[in-house]
């Protein structure tokens, strides 16, 4: 209310002892004091909001270290292109990546952020999912050509496949049809330990392979 407003101007006025406002019956104007004191109070308003905005880190540029472990391949095909593009995009941070498929104590190995792949065990840790995977089986062009497109998991018993010990047997290929497992003999003309050298033959012509759909790119 005006009367309200007048009356804490009044006060203000006396606890300053001296006249913000010249009154009229027609109007109010400031008076000299009364500009130089809003200007002032304005100055103390915008200064007292950068600084909540700056303890807020709004204009803090980030800065530091920030420790990230992430799985070999994952890590080197698409962790390391997100890390490269951060790095041009906040030149005061360094980034130290580590590329590792052991399981990292993240507070004993002082690491910030853990890239998983799988079911996670409960623990104190926050842990966001960012994304899901599964398993594609793939082949090179000129095979398929010459071998035929396997259009159900059966087909694959007459197919060349290349196995590796990161997936189990390697004579059977399991599925989930309907929710329920279904395994697939195969013939594993080339076994091999990892999955880049899977791929690396798979991309030669030897025969079809299954691996995690992240490390076809």
């Amino acid at each position: 209310p005006l009367a309200t407003v007048s009356r804490k101007v009044s006060e203000l006025e006396r606890h300053l002892k001296t006249r913000l406002l010249n009154r009229s019956t027609r109007r109010l104007t400031l008076t000299d004091a009364g500009h130089a004191y809003l200007a002032a109070c304005r100055r103390i308003l915008d200064e007292v909001g950068d600084a909540e905005r700056t303890a807020g880190g709004e204009y803090s540029a980030p800065t530091g270290e920030l420790i990230i472990t992430a799985p070999i391949v994952f890590g080197r095909l698409h962790v390391l292109p997100v890390v490269t593009d951060f790095l041009a995009a906040y030149p005061l941070v360094d980034i130290r990546l580590t590329l590792g498929d052991r399981i990292s104590q993240l507070a004993e190995d002082h690491i910030d952020l853990a890239i998983r792949i799988g079911r996670l065990p409960d623990s104190r840790l926050v842990a966001i999912r960012v994304g899901s995977i599964g398993h594609v089986v793939c082949a090179s062009p000129a095979y398929l050509a010459a071998h035929g497109i396997p259009r159900t998991p059966g087909e694959l018993e007459t197919h060349s496949c290349i196995t590796f010990e990161g997936l189990g047997s390697l004579a059977t290929l399991t599925f989930s049809v309907d929710k329920a497992d279904f395994i697939v003999p195969v013939r594993s003309r080339l076994r091999v330990n990892t999955a880049e050298a899977a791929i690396d033959a798979a991309i030669a012509g030897v025969g079809l392979t299954r691996v995690l759909s992240y490390q076809i790119v």
